[in-house]
């Protein structure tokens, strides 16, 4: 453990008022020991911001903490920066992990927009529970789950709870393609410039998604 992974940033703001109201709200039992508080809050990130690609901020405002949870939804990258802030703010070491994924159960929308199914720079969160550091993916909401036919990820505090490899009827859904690394604070310009190079299509503006519902998505290819 480092300081560096409890530092509160400019990204990871968890001194902010949104992050005390979230804690205040979901974290009732404050005197848990920090592995259970690790786990109420992964559920209650996963669960409590919805899951949204589609109008995706990447500006530096639109990737700190405070502003996601006031915005209510994120992808992969502002749900674990949520994540990661609430658990530097409980004592919990903490870092972000890049990687590149390919998931085949994609939108037709979505893969046309990013030319195949490969998404850049899926983001989740490592930390340090009593010595050992492991994973976890706050990311998929109960909700998105369930249309797009995937079990929800569960997390027990003491195994990494990692991609969806699989579907409820057994496909391949998601698999890791490339590791980007950990890091202590959000890679903001290696994340903005690596999606505009990877799905430029997706960008409205020269840091936002064009918009639209993922949730929709799921609904017209479910018909």
């Amino acid at each position: 453990m480092t300081q560096a992974t409890l530092s509160e940033t400019s990204f990871l703001d968890y001194c902010a008022p949104e992050i005390t109201r979230f804690l205040d709200k979901h974290l009732k039992d404050t005197a848990a020991d920090k592995r259970a508080q690790a786990v109420t809050l992964y559920y209650a990130v996963r669960d409590k911001l919805f899951y949204e690609i589609y109008d995706a901020d990447f500006s530096e405002e639109g990737l700190t903490a405070s502003a996601i949870l006031r915005k209510g939804s994120g992808l992969c990258i502002h749900k674990s920066i949520v994540y990661a802030a609430l658990l530097r703010r409980i004592g919990v070491p903490s870092r972000l992990w890049f990687t590149d994924v390919r998931n085949h159960l994609c939108s037709e929308r979505l893969t046309r927009l990013m030319g195949d199914s490969v998404f850049h720079y899926h983001c989740l969160v490592s930390m340090e529970l009593d010595g050992d550091w492991i994973k976890a993916t706050p990311v998929f909401n109960k909700r998105l789950c369930q249309l797009f036919r995937m079990t929800p990820l569960e997390f027990d505090g003491y195994e990494d709870s990692l991609h969806h490899p699989f579907d409820e009827n057994g496909h391949v859904y998601m698999e890791i393609l490339k590791d980007h690394g950990e890091f202590d604070d959000v890679p903001h310009m290696m994340i903005l410039n690596g999606m505009r190079e990877k799905h430029g299509e997706l960008f409205a503006t020269a840091t936002r998604f064009l918009s639209g519902a993922l949730k929709q998505d799921a609904l017209v290819g479910a018909r």
